[in-house]
């Protein structure tokens, strides 16, 4: 699975590195398969439930861990692009403070102990704290949709989406109830 997530990576990175690609192109595409990868992993258990006979659904459920660490991985790539460009701190610190960009920043910042946390050893050690120290995914989510929101050309996309997936995890706490 993992050589099949990093595909799109290596696309980017090349891409970056051999400037066939823009940076306009480069944060727009790292942050689209970053929020596509989130879509899919908070979508796991929601279609599994409303589909439970098709096998996609059981490998998209099976998977959805790996594709989560994807989507912060290419939330990093998005990240580090922009730094790339945007360096020195000031520069980047000023901009920061607009909230089409801190959503963005804090957004990555509950990315991460979300993305270091995701193997095995610490599922164990962290035991029952760890499914309540993954739900900070749901903010993060909500965080990165607005950023996507406040910095598209087309936000309504980013809202159209994010409707999707609330709808989609609401019914997924009424089968809970």
């Amino acid at each position: 699975m993992w050589p099949l997530l990093a595909m799109p990576a290596a696309f980017v990175l090349m891409g970056r590195y051999l400037d066939t690609i823009s940076y306009g192109q480069a944060i727009l595409t790292s942050g689209h398969w970053s929020i596509g990868f989130l879509c899919a992993a908070l979508l796991a258990t929601p279609l599994k439930r409303l589909l439970p006979r098709v096998k996609a659904t059981q490998l998209l459920l099976s998977h959805r861990r790996a594709i989560g660490v994807a989507s912060f991985a290419f939330a990093f790539i998005h990240t580090a692009i922009y730094l790339d460009k945007k360096w020195p701190a000031g520069l980047v610190l000023k901009e920061g403070q607009d909230p089409s960009l801190l959503t963005g920043w804090i957004a990555f910042l509950l990315f991460l102990p979300l993305a270091v946390t995701s193997n095995n050893i610490s599922v164990r050690k962290l035991g029952r704290s760890w499914k309540t120290l993954h739900r900070i995914v749901y903010l993060a989510a909500g965080l990165g949709f607005a950023h996507w929101a406040l910095t598209s050309l087309k936000p309504a996309t980013a809202l159209y989406i994010s409707i999707a997936i609330c709808l989609f995890e609401l019914s997924r706490i009424r089968g809970k109830l």
